[in-house]
């Protein structure tokens, strides 16, 4: 046992929940820790491009940490709170000094020192990376110095576990249940606090560029034991994947970090080979409309464009929904040697599923669900002296259920409406660092009663309703298979609720997840036996993305403005007066239905600002030259359709 005596649970094995193990090994705290895959395949492996921080190099060009709080603040739409955000950006040079220190094997510039490339919403480059697989080596370096406390005793792994729901009593979550995912047993663990820290969502949408285990079925089901979910109608769709019948598989962000271009022929159905277009008959649009930034607009912005250019002008190649990634100028500017060292992860991506070598031909690439902003709603403790977050204080990173943390992608903390490119690997291991001592501090300090001292009651009574639920499905004898059930919600979904959002459309959607909340009553699995049984798994997952689908949806249909990821042609204008609030949701068990309030954001160190990264419009312009009060006249220019 640790020192302390006190036990956590930490759920989910990517880089939020082993930052999150190795902060509470280090606090001398016992740690079960629990995935349904093996860490090391935990979905942080697939993150690209890098991780942002200030450092010395950074400075030189005119860069602060202050700098990287604007731009994210800003990016987001000004939807996040700012002191959790200004906190996280302060804390990101030491979180690179101290992976660099756990050895992640970060690229170098000819002189020695961390190399640093441009990434979206930014003229800096501030983007650490180790080629584009950064995401594998952080993981890994987190994983070897989780495996150390394992050693030592202090870190116990179950891997191939479910979690099923928190165990919650006296309105304070005391433990989980957790189902063997090969046995099949079902069982209850105590724990003097649970950190959920299990990713996003993006199953629910069918295809997207997030692993199959990211159903956000553990989001769904603390939202179903009482915790808000916060903002849910974020959803971020990536500019840049590969289109596929099965996933979209990311192309990252780094490539137009490292200076590709993306283009369509100017010449509508123009059949041509790329590389027989003149650059006369491209056309470069996102550098047309946004010169000061070009490829590096935010994604929400430069998602949008792709999406407008391929279904309004039908300009996407040979008339489909896809249009070109180019890196030809850069292997023509450092050499083919230099674009490998630096990209080769996600050029071996290309060239295995499309069959064509990127770097010789320009690669096709069309938008898909890449993130959630929003997430487990949590709360912050502010320091007034520094304006960011009070170290220690049991409250920050903690849901409205006592007792249950959220960390990483399931929180809806730090990107607002719109996240950066590479602000996601930064906080999810800032999450865990600091928020690792909040909750020390939370089981020290504030709990009422230990874990160890709740009625084995409690436990036992959670275990029979999973066990009861499991026995339903397994029972049931109905007419509909959850995997085309969970086809038709991701196609409705995608279609109604991603890039462009209609209110009417948005409304068939809530009225056809009624439907389905009926049909799931008929589910029936297609193996029912009690041996690694995937269907299983799978099945119960479905019912919680309906839930999840109805919170999503009545959130956007609440939101009449455009924000960040969230465009309505109808309201084309971000509204302030009226939205500049997070959007709160919360199960209402007896009804079964998310009920939507709004609660208030604070923005108490900079003031909201139009958005619009130099796009040519004479809206833009506008809002620029306005005597009104920044809030008033606040437009979102990248949510304008051209």
């Amino acid at each position: 046992m640790a020192a302390s005596g006190k036990r956590v649970i930490v759920v989910g094995g990517g880089l939020a929940g082993l930052a999150c193990t190795v902060k509470l090994v280090e606090e001398e705290l016992d740690v079960d820790l629990f995935s349904m895959v093996p860490v090391k395949r935990s979905h942080s492996v697939c993150a690209q491009g890098g991780i942002n921080a200030c450092n010395d190099i950074a400075r030189q060009q005119g860069y602060s940490e202050w700098m990287h709080f604007d731009e994210t603040i800003l990016g987001g739409d000004f939807l996040a709170d700012q002191p959790p955000v200004l906190e996280m950006c302060n804390w990101a040079p030491r979180i690179i000094d101290l992976l660099d220190r756990m050895g992640v094997p970060f690229n170098r510039t000819p002189e020695g020192q961390r190399a640093l490339r441009l990434f979206g919403g930014s003229l800096f480059k501030r983007t650490f990376f180790a080629g584009a697989t950064t995401g594998q080596q952080l993981l890994y370096a987190l994983d070897e110095q989780t495996r150390r406390g394992e050693a030592e005793g202090l870190v116990h792994k179950y891997e191939f576990w479910e979690f099923l729901f928190p165990v919650v009593d006296e309105g304070r979550c005391v433990g989980i249940v957790a189902q063997d995912m090969r046995t099949m047993q079902i069982r209850a663990f105590r724990g003097d606090a649970v950190v959920i820290a299990t990713g996003g969502c993006g199953v629910l949408f069918g295809r997207s560029t997030m692993s199959v285990i990211c159903t956000g079925s553990a989001a769904s089901r603390c939202y179903q034991a009482g915790a808000r979910y916060g903002n849910p109608e974020f959803i971020q769709v990536h500019p840049t994947a590969i289109p596929g019948e099965d996933k979209c598989r990311l192309i990252s962000e780094s490539a137009r970090g490292e200076g590709a271009r993306i283009w369509v022929p100017r010449r509508p159905g123009d059949a041509r080979h790329p590389n027989n277009i003149p650059e006369s008959e491209r056309f470069y649009f996102l550098e047309e409309r946004y010169p000061k930034y070009g490829n590096l607009v935010p994604r929400d912005i430069a998602t949008r464009e792709i999406f407008q250019v391929c279904t309004e002008l039908k300009l996407g190649i040979g008339g489909a929904n896809m249009v070109y990634l180019d890196l030809g100028d850069t292997v023509k500017r450092i050499g083919r040697a230099a674009v490998l060292a630096k990209l080769e992860g996600i050029l071996e991506i290309y060239e295995k599923f499309v069959g064509v070598d990127p770097l010789t031909e320009p690669m096709k690439i069309f938008p898909a669900v890449h993130y959630s902003m929003g997430g487990l709603w949590v709360g912050f403790k502010k320091d007034e002296k520094t304006g960011g977050l009070k170290f220690g204080e049991a409250a920050n990173m903690m849901c409205s259920l006592p007792g249950l943390y959220a960390t990483g992608e399931v929180s809806f903390a730090y990107h607002g409406a719109n996240r950066l490119g590479a602000n996601s690997l930064l906080s999810c291991i800032f999450d865990g660092l600091f928020g690792g001592t909040c909750v020390k501090n939370y089981c020290t300090d504030v709990a009422p009663v230990a874990a160890a001292d709740v009625p084995q009651g409690v436990y036992d009574a959670a275990v029979k309703r999973e066990t009861d639920r499991q026995d339903w499905l397994v029972g049931n004898q109905g007419d509909e298979n959850p995997y085309l059930l969970w086809q038709e919600i991701g196609r409705w979904m995608t279609d109604n609720c991603t890039v462009v959002r209609h209110n009417d459309r948005l409304q068939q959607t809530l009225d056809r997840c009624q439907q389905w909340k009926e049909r799931y009553q008929r589910i029936k699995l297609s193996d029912t036996g009690m041996w690694t049984n995937q269907n299983l798994s799978f099945a119960r997952a479905v019912r919680d993305m309906i839930v999840l689908a109805e919170a999503i949806l009545k959130g956007a249909l609440a939101r009449d403005e455009s924000r960040g990821a969230h465009y309505k042609p109808a309201f084309a204008r971000r509204d302030d007066e009226q939205f500049l609030k997070a959007t709160l949701a919360e199960y209402d068990a007896a009804a079964d239905a998310a009920q939507i309030s709004f609660g208030p954001v604070d923005t108490s160190l900079i003031p909201p600002r139009a958005r619009e990264y130099g796009k040519k419009s004479e809206a833009g312009a506008a809002a620029v030259k306005s005597e009104k009060p920044a809030a008033a006249v606040a437009t979102d220019a990248a949510a304008v359709s051209p």
